[in-house]
């Protein structure tokens, strides 16, 4: 049986975060791990809102039908409230 040439599973592993933050600091070349494609995570500010029992079961009726958490149904509106208003603004 001819032999065959095995790579070292630690040479082809991924570097960590703070690996590839030590290449780029010894100034080698890190590029190769970004793929330029990336989302700017924003800061979170928690915040209480009072809504009627009306409400409420409106926007759970709206998560189960779309199989999302309430949450992400109240912000999804309230983006979009914000957006029409801001593109209103626009126009006028």
């Amino acid at each position: 049986m001819p032999k065959t040439s095995r790579k070292n599973p630690t040479t082809s592993k991924t570097p960590t975060a703070d690996e590839i933050a030590e290449m780029a600091s010894r100034g080698e070349d890190s590029s190769s791990y970004f793929t330029k494609k990336f989302t700017v995570v924003r800061p979170i500010h928690r915040v209480n809102v009072d809504l009627t029992q009306g409400m409420l079961r409106q926007l759970d009726e709206r998560a189960a039908r779309l199989n999302i958490s309430r949450q992400a149904v109240i912000n999804t509106l309230l983006e979009r409230a914000l957006s029409e208003k801001q593109a209103h603004k626009r126009r006028s």
